[in-house]
């Protein structure tokens, strides 16, 4: 097995071994980032769910460590805009690193193929210089998929990873909505 990667690293272009070592760094970070908010998100989930049940059990206000808290500790009286605002920031912190799976999701195939491309022209400069036959031509070739292979991967995972933070984040936001939707109907009732 270590003597297929060295034969494959002394076969390819410089390009191609620079977008497989490219696409590896992209397949780290993401992975990173997709650990990272997942778990802090679900602390974050488990949190504001607990704040939502006391709010409906009969709790006055929302729990100190919930997100809203911060916005209703800030304002003397308290109003729909400043739950609003409590909404829009926490939206914003529950998408972060989103953006970057997306890029990353779009991108990849694009520069594994790129790879690829310059792997094959690469192969067919060499064969224009010496008598090549197919089995050649095919191992050159073989040899470039490769990258386009390793852009699709890496791909697949950050598109995958994207759609579960963002439906995360969309829980989030969701439980942050009901505190505000409640703390709201109370404050009108008057309890």
């Amino acid at each position: 097995m270590i003597d297929l990667f060295i034969d494959f690293y002394l076969k390819s272009n410089g390009v191609t071994l620079f977008v497989l070592a490219l696409l590896a760094l992209y397949f780290l970070v993401l992975n990173w980032i997709f650990l990272y908010r997942y778990f802090s998100l679900n602390n974050w989930i488990t949190k504001e769910s607990n704040s939502l049940e006391a709010l409906l059990l009969g709790a006055s206000e929302v729990a100190p460590n919930a997100y809203l808290s911060h916005f209703i500790k800030t304002v003397s009286k308290l109003s729909k805009e400043v739950l609003d605002l409590g909404m829009y920031a926490s939206t914003k912190e529950a998408t972060k690193g989103l953006a970057f799976l997306s890029v990353v999701a779009s991108t990849t195939p694009f520069i594994g193929l790129f790879g690829t491309v310059v792997s094959i022209l690469d192969t067919f400069k060499h064969i224009g210089g010496a008598s090549g036959t197919m089995s050649v031509i095919a191992a050159g070739v073989s040899d470039a998929l490769i990258a386009t292979a390793a852009g699709i991967f890496v791909a697949i995972f950050a598109y995958t990873y994207h759609q579960i933070l963002k439906r995360k984040a969309f829980e989030l936001t969701s439980l942050i909505r009901m505190q505000s939707d409640v703390v709201l109907a109370k404050m009108n009732s008057g309890s």
